[in-house]
């Protein structure tokens, strides 16, 4: 089972500069080998390498393995908006947004995050230090912080890629750890059926019904703001957008959290680490999803962050 552990970086004010140069160049060089790859049509790593390797070494100063993440993180992303575009995401075939999302090339943000493998970034658990490259060289001694358990974590299960991520002015790191899973050996007597919805957010066999009226009001709502603000255009506008940027988010997945919460009592168990179709409780009683064949992906309870 995998799990997503978030420690935040304490970077000096030299340090922080230097991560942020290096994001940046990291997702201009990604940005120019997926114009690249749109172009040619080489959408994969090993194809488009022989377009844009060279070049991206030369011209923003990345290392080897740098140069390599920028290559493989435009093939990504083309892998994924291919998934979408198949999953409906952006309408159907020959409609406006279809051909706006398949006709152009992707873009990166900026401050999009940068995957780091253990060649590029080394941990230091003891002293809570990482060793990370930059386009200005090696930063040694960069100091890390978070609860601890999430650390004892990180430092006995860490395996794989971490992610360099800049959120509202503060730096993380993202590191995905392998936890074993434990077997379960209950068999449950019965299960608490759960519908998804949009009018009611869920709904169980239990006749307990969670609305979504509030929430897509509230989204009208953000969306409104948003529109406005982004009309205006203005200093402050902008500084209030960006205040609010993620609120509809974060709003959605707390009361995910605490419906999911509610719906677990309900049945009497508590839920497993990961999102499973079934969880056992401990009063024998099981939890299943119904038959989600014709749910909208935009239905409150599936957008997940």
């Amino acid at each position: 089972m995998k799990l997503v552990v978030r420690v935040k970086l304490l970077p000096t004010p030299v340090q922080a500069a230097a991560l942020e140069a290096t994001l940046h160049a990291c997702n201009e060089a990604a940005t120019w080998a997926a114009r690249v790859a749109f172009e040619k049509g080489a959408r994969r790593p090993l194809g488009l390498r022989k377009h844009t390797y060279t070049e991206i070494r030369e011209r923003w100063d990345l290392g080897a393995q740098a140069a390599q993440h920028a290559i493989k993180k435009a093939c990504d992303a083309y892998t994924t908006l291919k998934a979408n575009l198949r999953g409906g995401r952006y309408g159907r075939p020959g409609t406006k947004r279809h051909t706006r999302a398949s006709g152009k090339p992707v873009v990166f943000r900026p401050e999009a995050a940068q995957p780091y493998d253990d060649r590029m970034l080394s941990w230091q658990h003891q002293i809570r230090t990482v060793s990370i490259w930059t386009t200005a060289g090696r930063l040694k001694g960069v100091a890390f912080t978070g609860q601890a358990e999430q650390l004892a974590v990180l430092a006995g299960r860490r395996q794989g890629e971490s992610d360099l991520v800049l959120q509202g002015g503060k730096w993380f790191l993202i590191a995905t750890c392998e936890i074993p899973e434990k077997t379960l050996n209950v068999h449950p007597v019965g299960l608490v059926g759960v519908d998804l919805g949009i009018v009611n957010i869920a709904a169980t066999s239990d006749g307990e019904r969670y609305s979504g009226r509030r929430i897509n009001r509230k989204r009208e709502n953000d969306r409104a703001l948003r529109s406005k603000l982004q009309k205006k255009g203005t200093k402050s506008a902008k500084r209030r957008a960006k205040k609010y940027a993620g609120r509809e988010a974060r709003r959605n997945k707390d009361i995910n959290h605490k419906i999911s919460k509610r719906i677990v009592a309900e049945a009497g168990g508590h839920l497993p680490a990961r999102t499973e179709l079934r969880a056992w409780g401990s009063t024998g009683r099981g939890i299943a999803l119904e038959e989600l064949t014709g749910i909208r992906m935009g239905s409150p309870l599936l957008e997940r962050s």
